[in-house]
């Protein structure tokens, strides 16, 4: 069973940086998209990246392309979300999800495996 846990969230201000991890176990994941998604209050989760465990390439929403990098780390079957120049409305639960499709899908409802979410409060 694919499990992911998610850490690292907190409170920073804005143009802070943080960076969140994401533990993946129960599965070797080559072959697997791995996602990072977003849910602020009263809205629908939105998507903020993607990439391939494999290759490592990634894929970003505008909304936060050339500030997030999202990169990986294969001896610790971990995925890390690198956010920099942190925007209040950058405020949500992050969450982590993985499917075993080498697609990179950008759609919530693609993903099979979710975390519990971490939040990211971003104050002005």
């Amino acid at each position: 069973q694919v499990q992911l846990v998610e850490s690292g969230g907190g409170l920073v201000q804005a143009g802070g940086s943080l960076r969140l991890s994401c533990v993946a176990s129960g599965r070797t994941f080559s072959g697997y998209s791995m996602a990072w998604f977003r849910q602020a209050p009263g809205k629908e989760r939105e998507f903020v990246c993607s990439f391939l465990w494999s290759r490592g390439s990634a894929y970003y929403a505008d909304s936060v392309k050339g500030r997030f990098t999202i990169s990986r780390d294969n001896t610790k079957n971990t995925v890390f979300l690198q956010m920099s120049s942190l925007k209040p409305e950058d405020t949500a639960v992050y969450y982590c999800a993985a499917v075993p499709r080498p697609t990179r899908p950008i759609r919530a409802a693609d993903y099979d495996y979710w975390g519990q979410g971490t939040q990211v409060t971003v104050s002005s």
